[in-house]
């Protein structure tokens, strides 16, 4: 069969958790508008009767502004060499910018991996515009493919597996059939409460907030989950709660739908907020909540 691994690449904010999520036609990694959305590394196994492909989402590559940044960065860096098909994704309707060059310099690195210009957003391109950015990025670098797609309308999706599976190596499958990804429930649930913070606040948030579930218990039909939210200052804090604990609701609210959509049963979800001064240039707490190795 046809297994390997593609590594979905970019700078923030161009679709590649939305592109995933496509793909396998489920919610695996949270979406927002906003930069920062992406911190693990998230691997979604499709799989079908003659391929298996292991794509993997990786954060947006950008300017470091505190440790976590720098995190993030090697994060996306150390899934360039393992990766045997590269897709560069950029914001079609934005064209290919100073940021989308930097990454392919990147990119550019590991000489043994194919590597697929990914157009995304094309339903808010014009096909001269469209034509133009093609153009450009011929000249940037000898790509094995350019195609155009709309993650988010799941457009031509089709297209990029089968053209994906004609550059993949004959393979042993590496996951099992029933394995769909690396990271654990608790992870999602966490992420599902996480973009719902993202989602409902002002832009002073995202990069000053992370989740971890603190108690996961599943029963026969209902499951009990308890998300802690961390943020750096105590005026954030007051902003995720909200008045009379309004904007919190609304959080749990959205997420646990997420939650019983994904696992297939009733939730029960807890949340509170915690300040933690500092925690994105804190070691410890970057490992503690799952962003860095020891």
């Amino acid at each position: 069969m046809k297994c390997g691994v593609v590594s979905i690449m970019g700078r923030p904010n161009v679709g590649k958790s939305t592109l995933l999520n496509a793909i396998l036609n489920m919610k695996l990694a949270i979406t927002t508008d906003k930069a920062g959305t992406t911190r693990n590394i998230i691997k979604g196994i499709y799989q079908d009767d003659d391929s298996q492909i292991i794509f993997i989402d990786t954060p947006g590559i950008h300017k470091p502004i505190n440790k976590l940044s720098s995190v993030l960065n090697k994060k996306a860096y150390q899934n360039i060499d393992e990766a045997d098909i590269i897709l560069l994704l950029i914001d079609a309707s934005s064209g290919m910018g100073k940021g989308d060059k930097f990454v392919l310099e990147k990119i550019k690195e590991n000489k043994e991996a194919k590597v697929f210009l990914i157009l995304n957003k094309i339903d808010k391109v014009g096909s001269e515009k469209l034509i133009k950015i093609i153009d450009e990025a011929k000249d940037l670098y000898d790509f094995n493919e350019i195609i155009p797609i709309s993650a988010l309308k799941k457009k031509a999706i089709d297209d990029l597996i089968k053209t994906l599976k004609k550059y993949l190596p004959l393979n042993e499958a590496i996951f099992s059939n029933d394995e769909l990804t690396n990271v654990s429930v608790k992870f999602i649930m966490a992420e599902f409460v996480r973009e719902k913070v993202m989602m409902l606040t002002k832009q002073e948030i995202p990069y000053s907030v992370t989740c971890y579930v603190e108690t996961f218990e599943e029963y026969d039909d209902l499951v009990h989950v308890q998300v802690l939210i961390v943020v750096d200052k105590d005026s954030l804090k007051k902003i995720i709660i909200g008045k009379n604990g309004n904007m919190l609701k609304r959080i749990g609210i959205l997420a646990r739908n997420d939650m019983e959509d994904f696992l297939g049963k009733k939730v029960f979800l807890k949340t509170h907020v915690k300040v933690i001064d500092n925690w994105r240039d804190k070691e410890k707490y970057l490992i503690e909540l799952g962003l860095k190795n020891e």
